[in-house]
């Protein structure tokens, strides 16, 4: 069976207009105006409101009746676009008095989010809806990474945190976490005497650049000859993450592939 993503956007965008704040109210003023019967209102709205809204239907009755129902629109698409804004500025710094009427929204939205947050629930499941090809489509570049035994609980964390963050597009942290990934496996291998000599000199924080200046002797380690190497390509390009700026999705993926090829090495005996 196949799976439509624009299907499912199509389906959250109309469950998302079925519940927009004020939709209703202007799309029955819209219909009341078309069919010739907007007097009814009157029993509904403040007199002081009904007589401003007869004299402009008095106008042009068609041009208010389309009007109403294109502002039933707008109300639509200007909660959904606010609210994919919101997410933004919960991720980014904001200067102060920035906004203006963005700020509005959001007061109207948190307002309304205060039961159900089914307005924040949207726009986290459009983003979320975005995500899926372009991480299936990663995910096709990845095998499975078998080694002959198991490394730690946590290296397995920090291996599942960096291959996750490469599916969703976040290539600067998947670099950072494919160093963890390193460190963490390394620290575990390394045998007892070598281990508590790493423990004193750097008092137990040694990074990988530090572990791979004590892996020097590889005939003390064990280690595979090209595993220094492999291990080196991470983390250059992971010192480039932390100090240079954003990575590309092509750099996150061959760091992702050589942290994974340096785990095989490690754990191949």
């Amino acid at each position: 069976m196949g799976i439509d993503i624009g299907r499912l956007q199509d389906q959250l965008m109309q469950m998302s207009a079925e519940g927009t704040p004020g939709q209703e109210f202007c799309e029955a003023i819209s219909e009341l105006a078309r069919i010739g019967r907007f007097e009814q209102l009157r029993e509904v709205l403040p007199g002081i409101v009904y007589d401003e809204l007869w004299a402009r239907y008095q106008q042009d009755e068609e041009a208010f009746a389309g009007g109403w129902r294109r502002l039933a629109q707008d109300m639509r698409q200007g909660f959904i676009q606010h609210t994919r804004q919101r997410l933004t500025t919960l991720t980014r710094l904001q200067p102060v008095g920035n906004g203006g009427a963005s700020a509005a929204w959001q007061e109207i939205q948190r307002a309304l989010d205060i039961q159900q947050n089914d307005l924040l629930r949207m726009a986290f499941a459009l983003e979320l809806l975005e995500l899926v090809e372009p991480a299936v489509l990663r995910a096709t570049h990845l095998r499975e990474c078998v080694v002959a035994e198991p490394s730690s609980e946590e290296a397995d964390r920090y291996q599942d945190e960096a291959t996750r963050c490469y599916f969703y597009g976040l290539f600067t942290a998947c670099a950072v976490m494919c160093r963890s990934v390193l460190e963490e496996a390394i620290k575990q291998k390394l045998p007892a005497g070598l281990t508590r000599q790493v423990h004193t000199r750097y008092r137990n924080t040694a990074t990988i650049g530090n572990l791979l200046h004590e892996m020097n002797n590889l005939q003390m380690t064990g280690f595979d000859a090209d595993f220094p190497r492999v291990v080196n390509l991470v983390n250059d390009t992971g010192m480039k993450a932390v100090h240079q700026g954003l990575l590309s999705e092509d750099e996150a993926r061959g760091c992702l592939q050589s942290a994974r090829e340096a785990l095989q090495l490690l754990l191949s005996s």
